[in-house]
């Protein structure tokens, strides 16, 4: 399979290296930051809470992006986006007070789950859009995307291997060498705000001036409403509180979730290519539910299983199927809108959710507080059944209204 589809500008390149860098990063974080605040006194209760603010902030610049960023040239916010990332990782690092990494999670661009909720995810998507020129072959480049961010991604988690060797053959402490994995981020976004320097005007939306929303709002926000319901279920089972949840009930070492996180990874960022060669045979809308809703099913499984073998074997499992909707939906999503829309249309599905998401981890850091039995994962399951239900029984039939 060629690096990029037919007649796909180069900037794609670009847009697929940046998230690759931010997906290696992603999961190294998403890790350290479950084994970091518990050293640092923090209750599950707290760390709930904290990967709340990461969210919370995240959904607010996406907001902010989405509703008054349309007068701003989309380099222009990467940019931005970038110089924040770089401040957050050291800050981060630097600080252990719970009430400054509060507001550095809210204010910064650290990512506690395995998928991309910050700012960079609309505007990226919406640049993405503007290199290709047709549905099939859209779904095709949000495929590699995809790929490149997980792939990269389950890297990063297994990277979380070498600060626990640094600890083990040296006399630095294990807080020391987690903090540094803060500093490893604020490098990437050194990287990722140089790459951004080699877009062209190209990437500014086709060359078409980005708008607000206008006559494709109406399914734009029934959208939205139902990619929140998805999300909220998400929020549960982010990364980082399902890594606690593996050291609490399993006790399961650091070095094993980052193996785990590195066999999930790469089988959600390999199906990808799966879901394009689907959706081109069956439809988007039916590549998403009948891909996710079994996936859930693992999910709930998971939370059963009464040994550490089987409750991993479910989660492979499930990675297989839970993010081969992630291409397809984004297609979809930019398929259904002009391509001076694409841009807020990206914003208003990717902002609620984040609000979503943001939402549940405090009420899954409190059931974690409460019992090691895997009730976030069972309703988060839940949710993301019912998600699927109700996209599959309002959109089957509607039709792709732009190429």
């Amino acid at each position: 399979m060629p690096l990029l589809p037919a007649q796909t500008h180069a900037d794609a390149r670009v847009l697929m290296a940046t998230r690759a860098v931010r997906g290696f990063v992603d999961g190294l974080i998403s890790v350290a930051i479950a084994a970091l605040l518990p050293l640092l006194g923090f209750s599950k209760l707290q760390i709930g809470v904290t990967v709340t603010a990461m969210l919370l902030g995240s959904a607010l610049v996406t907001l902010l992006v989405g509703t008054h960023g349309n007068a701003i040239p989309r380099r222009t916010l990467l940019f931005v986006g970038a110089a924040v990332m770089i401040f957050s990782g050291l800050a981060f690092g630097a600080f252990t007070q719970f009430a400054i990494l509060l507001a550095v999670g809210v204010v910064g661009t650290l990512n506690p789950s395995a998928g991309d909720v910050s700012m960079f995810l609309p505007l990226e998507q919406s640049l993405l859009a503007a290199t290709t020129s047709t549905v099939r072959a859209r779904t095709g480049l949000y495929a590699r995307y995809a790929f490149a961010g997980g792939l990269a991604g389950a890297l990063g988690s297994q990277a979380i291997a070498i600060p626990e060797a640094i600890v083990r053959h040296t006399s630095i402490s294990e807080s020391t060498a987690l903090r540094a994995c803060f500093v490893v981020y604020s490098l990437a976004g050194v990287a990722v705000w140089l790459m951004y320097r080699s877009l062209t005007q190209q990437s500014e939306v086709g060359g078409t001036p980005a708008t607000p929303l206008g006559p494709s709002r109406v399914i734009v926000y029934r959208l939205a409403a139902l990619f929140a319901l998805d999300s909220f279920g998400g929020g549960f089972v982010v990364q980082s509180l399902l890594v606690v949840w593996l050291f609490q009930r399993f006790e399961i070492s650091v070095s094993g979730v980052g193996t785990l996180l590195l066999v999930t990874g790469i089988c959600s960022s390999v199906s990808g290519f799966v879901a394009a060669w689907l959706a081109a045979r069956i439809g988007l809308i039916r590549t998403m539910v009948f891909t996710h809703l079994p996936a859930n099913c693992f999910l709930i499984a998971a939370a059963l299983m009464p040994s550490m073998p089987w409750a991993l074997t479910m989660l492979v499992l499930r990675s297989l199927l839970s993010q081969m909707d992630v291409p397809v939906r984004t297609s979809y999503v930019m398929a259904v809108v002009s391509p001076a829309e694409r841009a807020a249309a990206a914003s208003v599905t990717n902002v609620p959710r984040s609000l979503a998401a943001a939402l549940s981890p405090t009420l899954a850091g409190w059931m974690l507080h409460n019992s090691s039995f895997g009730w976030p994962l069972i309703v988060a399951g839940v949710c993301k059944i019912v998600y699927d239900l109700l996209l599959l029984n309002g959109f089957r039939h509607h039709p792709i209204e732009h190429t």
